[in-house]
């Protein structure tokens, strides 16, 4: 008779535990069912979050989760600080989050891309104690505390969102993100509409050129280009546009005060680079003068102080670049005395 009790507790025991499980897997299930659905339901793949919904998905549920969630910080009213870049920054998250999507065909379950909105989850942003923008935080399966367990992305990875997040989701989750699908410059209407106009053009370019009388056929025009291009390596723009580098920064301790010269390495702002590249643009034309120009003139005292000059306005434009670097990286720049002159 004992025996018989002790099978019905054990039968009974392990019928619970199915049941448990069963309801545990189920109630997983249901909530990687409802993200899938919201991800579907967004265009980019991002998943829009709020108080309720990081309740449902995170606080409320018991840890280890199915899944894991990278969660972007926005503040809408703060887009309009150019020192921020948060639109650039939220259009690249959503970048990162269609291709991941497109490279696992849509069936991915391991992480969902999310944004949170303070204005619309501002006891959230308290959760995760976010008192600065940007910031993107991991919320991993075991993530138990909203302040501890989760993962922050540095902030020096934000100059370079999308290469930066493929980076920290593959360290952190060892899912493989895959390419990144740029949308393309010129869509294929576009296209079209652009080959049809060069087809019809076509005849009329082709007897301009013959003709030669076409812009390029006029020397101030490579003149032009050549300056500009010289401007245009000499004073970083390329960096700018890569880097997507604002013209200046606002101060935070005095809202009113811009700031064009940033101080430290690695970083430089737009108008800062121009400024350079006008300076080298100054030596480079000048150089072009003495080189072509003067060697021309016959008058030698018209020479002389043209040489004169060239060399004071050049020696003046590179010593003001060498100041800016040596304010910007602290590293002093400075000429040495040959030994026997000592």
């Amino acid at each position: 008779m004992a025996i018989s009790y002790i099978h019905l507790f054990i039968l009974s025991f392990i019928s619970i535990s199915r049941f448990l499980v069963i309801s545990k897997a189920g109630a997983e299930s249901e909530l990687v069912a409802d993200l899938l659905t919201l991800q579907s339901q967004s265009e980019s793949g991002v998943i829009h979050l709020n108080d309720r919904t990081v309740s449902k998905f995170i606080t409320s549920t018991k840890t280890p989760r199915p899944y894991s969630l990278l969660i972007f910080f926005d503040a809408i009213p703060l887009h309009d600080k150019s020192d921020l870049r948060l639109p650039v920054l939220v259009h690249d998250f959503a970048l990162v989050a269609s291709s991941f999507i497109a490279n696992h065909n849509g069936s991915n379950t391991k992480l969902f891309f999310c944004d949170l909105e303070f204005r619309e989850s501002q006891s959230s942003f308290k959760l995760f104690d976010v008192n600065s923008l940007p910031n993107i935080y991991l919320v991993g399966p075991d993530a138990k505390s909203l302040k501890d367990d989760i993962e922050q992305m540095e902030q020096s990875g934000f100059t370079r969102l999308t290469e930066s997040l493929v980076e920290f989701i593959e360290s952190r989750t060892q899912l493989t993100v895959g390419p990144i699908h740029h949308s393309p410059i010129i869509s294929k209407k576009q296209m079209v509409l652009i080959i049809g106009f060069l087809l019809i053009w076509s005849p009329l370019a082709a007897r301009k050129i013959f003709a030669g009388e076409t812009m390029f056929h006029n020397p101030r025009i490579w003149l032009s280009g050549a300056i500009f291009v010289y401007f245009f390596s000499v004073s970083g723009a390329m960096h700018i546009i890569i880097r997507k580098m604002p013209m200046f920064l606002m101060d935070r301790e005095d809202p009113n005060k811009l700031i064009f010269f940033y101080q430290g390495t690695g970083v430089q702002l737009g108008l800062e680079g121009f400024m350079v590249g006008f300076l080298y643009t100054i030596v480079g034309l000048l150089l072009a003068v003495v080189t072509h120009v003067l060697v021309y003139v016959k008058d030698l005292k018209t020479k002389r102080i043209g040489m004169l000059f060239s060399i004071f306005v050049s020696f003046w434009a590179v010593k003001q670049v060498i100041f800016l670097d040596n304010w910007k990286t602290r590293y002093a720049i400075h000429g040495f005395w040959p030994s026997r002159w000592k």
